[in-house]
């Protein structure tokens, strides 16, 4: 059996009761560790954390494994008890749809168990999910590689006066580009966007592209670490939240379209002008 468990977004006591049942039962544990992060991802005692709540040894598993090597995890699911950890819930990726029908092709069953996840957690800056358009991923830009296709996606949904959900780029154990080409994998040090350089970049696109879908005085929401107990959640023009200190990751942005006065009651209490910027959030409500 393969078990693919949500952990939801902020610690290791956002597992469901169910989840936690299923992964107590397993022989191996793996835990997906590249589209997303606990908020203890980042620190060195993260794994030894969630190894103390279940009792049991967890493998880490990069974009390698997952992606690569999947067989192994596959493998293992045929002859034992299996779980496969995700951060937020275990369809916010389509690396973990392959997962599924990859052990279905093979006759292996599949559980799933869900939990929360960024594309409903948004919800807490007063923005109604069902006003929502199509999510949008925002990559790092490079010398070389300036990629907008975003843009009309954007573009789309701010004409239907829906919201946008921008995910912003996680560069975990990526290769270089010089290792690529020498045939010995060396990789980069890791890298997770913050809000200021989304704007900027969407920004930059706004100026190539003049087509007028957003600019700086468009009203957007910033999130960081959705989900855990130091969340912050300010609103306000793309200008305005450049000179935000949003603090560690992981960031996500909103740019806010046709709003309902319910909405505009909700972004008003995130509002900059009410924030200490270098402080705490308001983002519990």
């Amino acid at each position: 059996m393969l078990y693919i468990v949500g952990l939801g977004l902020g610690d290791e006591k956002d597992i469901t009761l169910r989840g936690l049942e299923a992964v107590k039962k397993c022989d191996q544990i793996f835990i997906e560790a590249y589209t997303s992060l606990l908020s203890f991802g980042l620190s060195s005692d993260g794994l030894s954390t969630l190894e103390n709540l279940y009792g049991k040894p967890v493998t880490l598993a990069d974009r390698e494994t997952v992606e690569e090597k999947a067989d192994q995890i596959l493998s293992a699911a045929a002859a034992s008890d299996v779980a496969f950890l995700v951060v937020g819930d275990p369809f916010g990726a389509t690396t973990h749809t392959d997962l599924v029908v990859r052990a279905k092709k093979l006759g292996i069953d599949v559980k799933v168990v869900h939990n929360a996840s960024v594309m409903n957690a948004v919800g807490i800056c007063g923005l109604q999910l069902y006003h929502y358009g199509e999510t949008v991923s925002i990559p790092f830009f490079t010398e070389t590689w300036r990629p907008d296709s975003f843009y009309e996606k954007i573009q789309k949904n701010r004409g239907l006066g829906l919201h946008t959900l921008c995910l912003l780029d996680i560069r975990v154990k990526e290769p270089t580009l010089e290792s690529l080409c020498r045939g010995r994998k060396q990789y980069e040090p890791p890298r997770y966007m913050s809000i200021n350089t989304a704007i900027e970049q969407l920004l930059e696109v706004e100026d190539n592209r003049g087509e007028s879908a957003y600019d700086e005085n468009t009203m957007c929401v910033g999130l960081a670490r959705l989900g855990s107990e130091d969340q912050k959640i300010v609103s306000g023009t793309m200008k305005e939240l450049q000179s935000v200190d949003f603090g560690a990751p992981l960031h996500c942005l909103v740019i806010v379209g046709k709003t309902h006065p319910v909405e505009e009651e909700m972004l008003d209490f995130y509002r900059l002008k009410k924030q200490n910027v270098e402080g705490n959030d308001r983002g519990t409500v």
